[in-house]
């Protein structure tokens, strides 16, 4: 069974960035088998919060929300279009009207999808730099993995994949989907490991410098092992390991970093991992990838 379940929820609103994430989403649903479900959010307020609302009667309120739906049913029915004009076939789709984040998150759950896919700066006119963007806040509040797509490219999946791993449980959710993606669309893995700063390595002991340089080594033997040991066992269940890298500093930083240097057409990192941030604390190192990254990330979930 796939590691996205059976669904993939295409979150579409027709900027270029959604067009691109449309692509990557009818690739992935080709390629792993999986339904293809598209949703446009009609952004509108909650009425309750308005101040007229005290005062707004209830058949009002509702005429606005069918006005809003029936706005959405008619953008969904011309971006379904044009995903089916890429090739892509739609199992279902989910015109809805609201905070565009939390119906997103909303339809995923009610259809038990896997996979959420969407621009990085669609749905909302927010720039990716702020937090409380529709993307970031998808990723926050998913309970299932969520693909974010940005950068140029018509969205297909080949080339290099970055996978960051750490040996948390999350980071092994993130090795599944990596290898299920690379297996099936002939992407070489590149497996990375980002070893703790030298404040966080020797903590607040004053070291000579022959004992750090030593206990630097032994850290970097140490990553090597893992990533080698990491990389047999990719091997061993389907994957395609090009190359291995062990860095140091701040893991988000690095990630960003090396993702640029490879030219990678995914990078893949768990929701918790590197660095053992709860997903409900802002500031997770999945959280800065996605934020900062110029090309397409995968957040991998499993709960």
């Amino acid at each position: 069974m796939s590691v996205f379940r059976s669904k993939i929820v295409l979150a579409t609103d027709g900027s270029p960035e959604a067009e691109r994430a449309a692509g990557m989403a009818a690739t992935l649903s080709e390629k792993l088998g999986l339904e293809l479900h598209v949703t446009y959010v009609e952004p509108m307020p909650d009425p309750l919060s308005w101040p007229e609302s005290r005062v707004m009667a209830p058949e009002l309120r509702k005429d606005i929300r069918e006005r809003a739906e029936d706005e959405a049913r008619a953008k969904l029915e011309d971006e379904g279009e044009k995903i089916r004009g890429m090739g892509g076939k739609i199992a279902g789709v989910h015109a809805r009207a609201g905070r565009p984040d939390a119906e997103i998150v909303h339809v995923a759950e009610e259809l038990d999808a896997g996979l959420i896919v969407l621009g990085s700066r669609g749905l909302g006119p927010v720039r990716r730099v702020v937090m409380g963007g529709v993307s970031d806040s998808v990723v926050h509040h998913s309970h299932g993995s969520v693909l974010v797509v940005r950068g140029e490219g018509d969205g297909s999946l080949s080339g290099r994949m970055l996978l960051a791993v750490d040996g948390s449980g999350q980071a092994q959710v993130a090795t599944d989907a990596a290898i299920e993606i690379s297996s099936t669309t002939d992407s070489g893995l590149h497996l990375m490991f980002v070893l703790p700063t030298a404040e966080h390595l020797y903590g607040h002991h004053f070291y000579p410098g022959e004992i750090k340089q030593s206990i630097r080594e032994q850290a970097e033997e140490e990553a090597r092992k893992f990533l080698t040991e990491r990389a047999e066992w990719i091997e061993a269940h389907g994957g395609k390991v090009e190359d291995t890298h062990v860095a140091s500093g701040r893991p988000d930083a690095e990630i960003v970093r090396l993702a640029e240097e490879l030219r990678v057409g995914l990078t893949v990192v768990g929701s918790t991992g590197l660095g053992g941030v709860g997903r409900a604390l802002m500031g997770s190192v999945s959280d800065s990838v996605v934020r900062h990254a110029h090309s397409p990330v995968l957040v991998a979930r499993s709960e």
